[in-house]
């Protein structure tokens, strides 16, 4: 596309798509059969936003995650361990472009990150460059209390590093709601911010001031000492503020701004709008995520942390608890209530299973994220390979030697 006609679709944008508030799709059975004809379509990828693994942006990572692990953001001390450098947190592929958006398919109804599936094979570490193929694989009618009829879709992407080594690949399910119908329905509408006792704030500062001194480290985990039932030390996140959710889009490389923005509602108007708290400035209706009024134009009663984030949340619970020689295999989590600005998240796992597959020692650890409330928002499960102290199983550096046998939809 030349200047001059780039030009003349931003005047007629700026006139006409682009609308002053979000766009009320509507989930019809034309819309849905023209997202399932998607299925099997390779998707341009959304970014790359970070792309490059260095120690700056896998620290900026871990800054935006509140990650305090050393292996992944201290390079003196990822150095002396067994991987000889830093590595990337096991959620670092996140940063080239957030899985399960909402970008294909039933425009103008609203979307939301449901969750995600990873499976992790090899190490990102300084120097890689990630790579990804994103494809369509399914699509899924449901109904919710919270909008009525509503869309599941899922995404797969594979990340690969510049050697065309495959590194993680994760299933993205996203759901899509009529904005109206969610209002309308007000699930959540009794839901206000909380307020939290000094006896309260007091604990949970202290779960995070103390949360260092259980990251398990060098002290190498052994299979034979995990036992089912056993429980991880719990983390905690919170109480959710501005700067926790703006901190996440910096560790995350994502600012599009200015001209980047208008040219992006120019191409997909349904997904941007004039807002009038802004003068008039075009914003991404996923801006609910900061502005109040935006969220409960789609049934939420406030503004709102970030699915991935919370992702990565529960994965630090895990990594924590596995130690340097320990390696992530899979990590599973399903966003199934809001977590609102104020709200504090505790994610919490217990072993559930024992077992050996391709010469390596597994554990299941059930996860979970709960809220203050004592609601239930994250659930989810993980398997982590472990070092054996049996010498007729190999030693191990990553998981790409482990074959989980996963269904592409699941």
């Amino acid at each position: 596309m030349n200047t001059a006609t780039l030009e003349a679709k931003v005047q007629e944008a700026a006139q006409s798509d682009v609308g002053n508030r979000p766009a009320e799709g509507r989930i019809t059975d034309e819309a849905v059969a023209a997202a399932r004809a998607m299925i099997g379509l390779h998707l341009r990828p959304e970014g790359p936003y970070l792309q490059d693994a260095t120690a700056d942006t896998l620290r900026n990572w871990c800054n935006g995650i509140g990650d305090l692990n050393p292996l992944y953001r201290d390079v003196g001390y990822g150095a002396s361990t067994r991987y000889g450098s830093v590595v990337g947190h096991p959620m670092f592929p996140m940063a080239f472009g957030w899985l399960g958006r909402t970008r294909w398919g039933l425009p103008g109804v609203h979307g939301f990150y449901a969750g995600n599936d990873w499976e992790l094979f090899r190490n990102i570490k300084p120097g890689d460059r990630i790579t990804a193929i994103e494809r369509v694989v399914g699509v899924e009618e449901k109904e919710s209390q919270f909008s009525g009829r509503l869309v599941l879709q899922y995404v797969e992407a594979s990340y690969y590093n510049q050697r065309s080594e495959l590194v993680a690949r994760g299933l993205g399910t996203c759901t899509r709601h009529e904005r109206k119908a969610a209002r309308d329905a007000g699930k959540y509408k009794e839901i206000v911010q909380h307020e939290y006792s000094d006896e309260e704030r007091d604990r949970i500062d202290e779960m995070i001031l103390d949360e260092p001194k259980n990251i398990r480290g060098a002290a190498v985990r052994y299979w034979e000492e995990v036992e089912v039932g056993e429980e991880l030390p719990t983390i905690a996140r919170g109480p959710l503020s501005l700067m926790d959710t703006m901190g996440f889009l910096v560790g995350c490389g994502r600012g599009h701004t200015h001209g980047v923005v208008l040219q992006a509602a120019v191409k997909h108007p349904g997904h941007f709008f004039r807002n009038p708290e802004a003068g008039g400035g075009v914003e991404y209706t996923g801006i609910g995520h900061h502005r109040e009024s935006v969220a409960k134009e789609v049934g939420v009663p406030g503004t709102y942390d970030y699915g991935p984030q919370r992702s990565s949340w529960m994965c630090s619970l895990i990594t924590n608890w596995m130690g340097d020689a320990g390696v992530l295999k899979r990590v599973r989590t399903e966003m199934r209530r809001f977590n609102i600005v104020g709200d504090t998240t505790f994610c919490k796992g217990k072993v559930v299973r024992k077992y050996v597959k391709d010469k390596t020692g597994l554990v299941d650890i059930e996860i979970q994220a709960v809220n203050q409330r004592g609601e239930l928002t994250t659930p989810g499960i993980a398997t982590v390979a472990l070092p054996s102290r049996d010498v007729k199983l190999p030693a191990f550096l990553d998981g790409s030697a482990i074959d989980l046998e996963l269904p592409v939809v699941r």
